[in-house]
């Protein structure tokens, strides 16, 4: 009955790489914390991860306890570090991701289980490697603690796998070459791209998001755009 606007987010798969030269040790410590932070729980978490081939033993071998260390419990609980997730269907769809990645090949090197001794809304931070790029967990959005990883070769085929999702909402590239960033940011499919960080807004710069990841803008000038209609007054004078 009406004509509207609107404006929608409408998920993501947000993808990170890390390039031949990051400062791994604060990259890696920085991917974990942007996967799980609030049991991975938030629209730009990093939900999936390339790694050049050169740093990619490294890389798995410094996430491994990271992962490892997250204290799951009542959020209450000073000792707690990660609380449950929303709902028990998103403890089935995370393990279902798992599974599927697992049973194509994927190698899961720590987590995959609601833990016994939770209730059914917990679910173990894992950590997934050598993850086939056609799988769920690496198309499709999970929503909960999963790091699931794979190796590239270089920032090309980075690149060709980041966009190679329909959805679009952030990316991160992790170096310290302000240049390759640069480079990679006008490539990737997304709308805000990070340099070393993840899942942090700025209230100067534009939130969107790219293809199946919604469109719109909140934050910055443009976010008043969408609240307002634009109105041209088009005068001429006579003589």
């Amino acid at each position: 009955k009406r004509l509207l606007d609107v404006g929608l987010e409408l998920g993501g798969n947000d993808p990170a790489y890390v390039a031949a030269d990051a400062d791994l040790e604060f990259t890696t410590a920085n991917i974990v914390e942007g996967a799980c932070y609030n049991a991975g729980q938030s629209c730009c978490a990093i939900e999936r991860v390339y790694v050049h081939r050169d740093r990619y033993d490294e890389f798995l071998e410094l996430a491994l306890p990271l992962i490892q260390e997250y204290r799951l419990g009542d959020p209450f609980d000073e000792m707690t570090t990660m609380g449950p997730l929303a709902s028990g269907n998103a403890r089935q769809e995370l393990q279902a991701q798992v599974d599927q990645a697992v049973s194509s090949g994927a190698r899961l090197m720590s987590g995959g289980v609601q833990p016994a001794e939770m209730g059914a809304n917990f679910y173990a931070p894992t950590l997934l490697s050598d993850v086939p790029q056609e799988t769920a967990v690496m198309q499709d959005e999970s929503f909960g603690p999963l790091l699931p990883v794979a190796s590239v070769a270089d920032d090309e085929e980075a690149i060709l796998k980041m966009n190679s999702s329909r959805y679009g909402l952030t990316a991160s590239i992790w170096t310290t070459d302000p240049q390759r960033a640069e480079w990679a940011a006008g490539r990737i499919e997304a709308g805000t791209v990070f340099q070393n960080r993840a899942d942090y807004i700025d209230p100067a710069l534009p939130w969107t998001g790219w293809k199946d990841s919604g469109f719109g803008s909140t934050l910055s000038r443009y976010g008043f755009h969408q609240m307002t209609r634009r109105k041209a007054i088009h005068l001429r004078r006579n003589k």
